[in-house]
C-alpha cells in the first residue's frame, strides 16, 4: 500500500529536504516554488534552464524569494561538461588540460574564477570536481573530465580545485566516490564494475578523495559502480559499507554525501529510483540527485512519499532521515554565510576573466613536422565526431572551426563519422588544406582509419586531438588540447594560424 505524505509535518519536510530535483524551463514552475515552501531545500540546474547570466541570476533570485537559504546546484565542471555555457562552449579548460599543465596555483585560480561566475549568478553548490583517476584510457564517461592517470597528480589538483571553488563561496562536490576512473562502462547506461583489490583502491582511487576531504570539500558524490572488494552485492550509492563504513568511518568525512543522478540506468534499471533512493539514504547518503532526465512534480512527490513510507514501515530509521536533512541544512547555512553581504559574490580576490584562456594555451602539446608553416588561407575543418556521452551532452559545440573562421574568414567545416568518414571528408574539402579534429582517436577504430585516409591523400593535414591524447602524434602539425572546451579550440586555432 502506498503511503501518501501530506502537510508539512517534520517527517514530510525532512523527506523533501534531502531531494535535489531538476525542472524544465528558464523560470521556476509553480510546483517547484510550492515544494520549496513545504521543505524542499535544493534545486538542480541543467543546461536547459540557462539562457544567459542575467536570466540565471533572475531565476536564482526567484527561487530565493520563496526560500532564502535554498541550495542551487549545478553540474559545471568547465571544459567539456558545461551548463553555464552549454550553447557556446566553456571559457575554462577542463580537468585534463589543467592536469597537463600541472600548476596547482593555476588550477586553483581557474576554479576560483569559475566559482566567482557561479556565485555572481546566484549558484552556490557545484557538482564538481571529478576526482576520478583515469587509469583506464578506454573509459567512455570520464576521460578528459579527469585530471589524469596519475594518482598524485589527481589528488593535488582535486584539492586545489576544491580550495579555489570554495574560496568563491560555492560548495564543492567531489565525485564520483569511490572512483569511476577504472571503468569501461558508462553508468548512465549500465552498471560498471571495478575488479581490483582493496590495496589498489586505497592507493589509487581513494587518495584524491582523502585530499579533497583534507581540503574541506563540503560535499562528496557517490558513484553508481559495483566494487566487489568493498561490497560484492550493492553499488557504492546504495552500500552502507562504502558510504558509512568507508567514507564516514575510515576516511572521517563529515560533510554532505550526494548521490549521482538516480535516474541513471545503473540504478533505475536495477532498483528503480524510489527503491534506490530509500536504499541510498539508509546506506548513508544525505541528498538524492534527480532531475537530469526526470524533472517534474510527480518525481518529487513520488520520492518524498517513498521515503516517508519507508520510515513508517520501519525500513528506514527516522533518525537516519533526520540526520541527512540536518546535513543538507548545515550546508545551506555554510553557503549563506560564505556568500557575504547582499550584492557581493563571496570571492576573496579580483575577477580574472582570461585565466581560462591562459590555462588552455599552456595545456597544448604541439608536434610539428619539419618545414611546417602556419595556415594563411581558409582551410576545410573535418570534425570526426564520436557519439557524445550523456554527461557531456550533444548541445555544446566543440572543435576549432568557429575560431578558425574568426581568424581565417571563409573557413568551411563538416562533421563525419563511421566507415568512409575519411573519404567523405576529402570529397568535401576539395582543394582546401584539411584540419582534422578528433576526440579520443584511440577509442574509435573508424576515426583512426579516417585519419589514415586523410594523411595518405593529404600529408599536410593538421590533426587536432581534443580528447585524451593516447594515439601517437601524426600529421604536418599535431595539437593535443586535452579537452574540447571553446577556449581549447581557440588556443589550437592560434597555433594553426601562427597568431
Amino acid at each position: 500500500m502506498t503511503t501518501i505524505a501530506t502537510g508539512t509535518d517534520t517527517l514530510t519536510r525532512d523527506a523533501l529536504t534531502v531531494l535535489q530535483p531538476g525542472f524544465t524551463g528558464t523560470t521556476a514552475p509553480d510546483w517547484l516554488l510550492r515544494r520549496l515552501g513545504e521543505g524542499l531545500s535544493s534545486v538542480g540546474l541543467f543546461g536547459r534552464n540557462i539562457a544567459s547570466p542575467e536570466q540565471l541570476a533572475a531565476l536564482t533570485a526567484q527561487l530565493r524569494a520563496e526560500r532564502e537559504d535554498v541550495l542551487v546546484a549545478i553540474d559545471e565542471e568547465g571544459g567539456d561538461v558545461t551548463r553555464l555555457e552549454v550553447r557556446t562552449g566553456s571559457s575554462f579548460p577542463g580537468n585534463h588540460a589543467l592536469g597537463a599543465v600541472d600548476d596547482v596555483e593555476l588550477t586553483q585560480a581557474v576554479a576560483r574564477e569559475l566559482g566567482r561566475r557561479l556565485a555572481e549568478c546566484g549558484v552556490n553548490f557545484n557538482w564538481a570536481p571529478s576526482a576520478d583517476v583515469n587509469s583506464n584510457p578506454g573509459n567512455p564517461v570520464i576521460g578528459v573530465r579527469s585530471f589524469g592517470a596519475s594518482t598524485d597528480l589527481v589528488a593535488r589538483h582535486t584539492a586545489a580545485y576544491v580550495t579555489g571553488l570554495q574560496s568563491a563561496g560555492v560548495a564543492a562536490c567531489t565525485k564520483h566516490f569511490p572512483g569511476h576512473g577504472d571503468t569501461a562502462v558508462d553508468s548512465h547506461h549500465a552498471m560498471p564494475r571495478i575488479d581490483v583489490g582493496a590495496e589498489v583502491l586505497q592507493e589509487r582511487e581513494l587518495a584524491p578523495f582523502r585530499a579533497a576531504i583534507a581540503a574541506g570539500s563540503k560535499a562528496v558524490m557517490s558513484a553508481h559502480i559495483l566494487v566487489p572488494a568493498l561490497d560484492p552485492e550493492l553499488p557504492a550509492t546504495l552500500s552502507r559499507r562504502v558510504l558509512t563504513d568507508l567514507l564516514r568511518g575510515e576516511l572521517g568525512y563529515e560533510g554532505l554525501i550526494v548521490t549521482d543522478g538516480m535516474e541513471m540506468r545503473a540504478i533505475a534499471d536495477n532498483y528503480g529510483i524510489r527503491r534506490g533512493s530509500v536504499l541510498a539514504i539508509a546506506a548513508g547518503a544525505d541528498a538524492i540527485c534527480v532531475g537530469g532526465g526526470l524533472a517534474d512534480d510527480e518525481t518529487v512527490t513520488g520520492l518524498r512519499d517513498a521515503l516517508v513510507a519507508a520510515v513508517r514501515s520501519g525500513e528506514l530509521p527516522e533518525e537516519r532521515l533526520a540526520d541527512a536533512a540536518d546535513r543538507v541544512r548545515a550546508l545551506a547555512r555554510w553557503t549563506a554565510a560564505a556568500a557575504g553581504p547582499p550584492g557581493t559574490d563571496g570571492t576573496d580576490g579580483d575577477a580574472d576573466p582570461v585565466v581560462g584562456l591562459r590555462a588552455a594555451r599552456r595545456a597544448l602539446r604541439v608536434t610539428a613536422a619539419e618545414g611546417f608553416t602556419p595556415l594563411t588561407d581558409p582551410p576545410y575543418v573535418a570534425a570526426l565526431t564520436p557519439v557524445a556521452n550523456i554527461a557531456v551532452g550533444d548541445e555544446t559545440p566543440w572543435g576549432v572551426a568557429a575560431e578558425l573562421c574568426r581568424l581565417l574568414p571563409g573557413t568551411r567545416t563538416g562533421s563525419f563519422a563511421g566507415e568512409g568518414a575519411g573519404r567523405a571528408a576529402l570529397r568535401e574539402a576539395g582543394t582546401r588544406r584539411v584540419v582534422a579534429v578528433v576526440r579520443d582517436e584511440h577509442r574509435h577504430p573508424w576515426m583512426a582509419a579516417a585519419v589514415d585516409t586523410l594523411l595518405a591523400a593529404r600529408p599536410d593535414t593538421v590533426i587536432v586531438e581534443m580528447g585524451v591524447p593516447q594515439a601517437p602524434p601524426r600529421g604536418a602539425l599535431h595539437i593535443a588540447t586535452h579537452g574540447a572546451a571553446r577556449v581549447c579550440g581557440r588556443a589550437a586555432a592560434e597555433i594553426i594560424t601562427g597568431e
